[in-house]
């Protein structure tokens, strides 16, 4: 295991812990952040990336499907 994917693990990690946090304290913006810290952290464990290469896949990714409820009516 190299050490892009146990960085990876640990940002699934921090990002759950996120996540709980916010729900328990009520705060959605602490649920999103937390959310996404998962999935980066996924991004990252699986492809073995760097994790300023997982971050841009994952913004460019965003950023093409921002309006994606949007085509899923069609």
């Amino acid at each position: 295991m190299n050490r892009d994917r146990l960085l990876g693990s640990w940002h699934q990690l921090r990002g759950t812990a996120k996540e709980l946090w916010g729900a328990l304290i009520g705060d959605p913006y602490a649920v999103a952040t937390g959310a996404r810290d998962r999935l980066l952290g996924e991004i990252q464990e699986q492809r073995g990336l760097a994790q300023e290469e997982a971050d841009r896949q994952l913004t460019d990714f965003i950023k093409r499907n921002r309006n994606w409820s949007d085509l899923s009516s069609r």
